[in-house]
């Protein structure tokens, strides 16, 4: 089941991206780390009513933020739609212990979905460079690849975004 997060589950969590962060780390990908994904964002997240999980069993499996807002490393990029009317995808984490068992592409489904549901044009990312995995995921999904921007307090490398028009 998807749902909005409660404040409540922030430290169950901080523990799925956390462990996230450790696997990427172990695979040579340095695209989390102890700056990001941090507490105050989910904080933020969840204020905004823009934070949801994924669980099962009562355990919080997952997690997709679905925002409105576009953060200003975006500004720059050409779009496929004019900016105002999309979503962006954002913190997108399931335990690596369940990894493999399709609850990505259920929490993307969901964020499609909802996209389309409330008259958003587009869905928008952004994954990074050396993650070769997400960006196939992504593709794989129909996002088209548009060019890159920089998050200098996760990487020197860049991170590629991504747009599917509903």
């Amino acid at each position: 089941m998807i749902r909005q997060a409660k404040i409540s589950e922030i430290p169950d969590i901080l523990t799925i991206t956390q462990a996230c962060a450790q696997k990427m780390q172990e695979n040579g990908i340095l695209q989390w780390n102890e700056h990001y994904p941090s507490k105050e964002a989910f904080i933020q997240d969840i204020k905004r009513n823009e934070l949801f999980v994924i669980e099962k069993n009562s355990t919080v499996q997952g997690t997709i933020v679905i925002s409105t807002l576009m953060d200003e490393e975006y500004i720059p990029m050409k779009w496929l739609t004019p900016n105002g009317n999309s979503t962006y995808i954002h913190r997108l984490s399931v335990h690596p212990e369940l990894q493999g068992q399709g609850l990505a592409q259920k929490m993307m489904d969901f964020a499609e979905a909802f996209s389309r549901e409330n008259g958003f044009v587009s869905v928008r990312l952004d994954t990074f460079s050396q993650n070769k995995r997400n960006q196939r995921f992504y593709e794989q999904r129909g996002y088209q690849k548009l060019g890159d921007i920089f998050f200098p307090k996760q990487s020197d490398h860049p991170f590629h975004c991504y747009e599917l028009v509903l």
